[in-house]
């Protein structure tokens, strides 16, 4: 199997080196927040930075660096960049929320009597500060890659 088309494919890299980073990111600012390793933290969502803002913003970025900012392709990836963004503070956040809300109330109806003990996930989405630091992080790994690169 021939690797060339994608190791010399800029956009790709960047944005796997993003979202890879944003999750190793995740281990030590998570261990300066509660003196715990979560090593969970390498594969789950939710979290300090936001690795689906890096992903998408990584790769908006290398696009418009490799085939223009004024590029039909470029508004594409920008586009799809906000749709996520949105997701994951709005909608995928608010999910997390109502799961708290919900395993609050089943622990409480089922003290003493438990049906079920599976916690539903409460972490899903991200707050603004998460998705901006993802958001932050995308365009730095894209520009970086641009300056090695290009």
């Amino acid at each position: 199997m021939n690797l060339d088309p994608l190791i010399s494919n800029h956009v790709l890299l960047s944005l796997l080196a993003a979202w890879v980073v944003a999750q190793a990111l995740k281990l030590p600012l998570e261990y300066l927040r509660t003196h715990r390793w979560n090593w969970s933290l390498l594969v789950r969502a939710g979290g300090m930075p936001s690795s689906h803002s890096a992903l998408v913003t990584a790769t908006a970025q290398a696009v418009g660096l490799h085939a223009g900012f004024d590029s039909p392709i470029f508004g594409l990836a920008v586009a799809i960049a906000m749709i996520v963004v949105y997701d994951a503070t709005g909608i995928r956040r608010q999910a997390g929320m109502q799961a708290q809300k919900i395993n609050i109330l089943v622990d409480e109806l089922l003290s003493g009597h438990p049906v079920s003990d599976k916690q539903l996930r409460e972490v899903l989405g991200h707050t603004p500060l998460e998705a901006l630091g993802g958001v932050l992080l995308g365009v730095v790994v894209a520009q970086l890659f641009w300056f090695i690169w290009r």
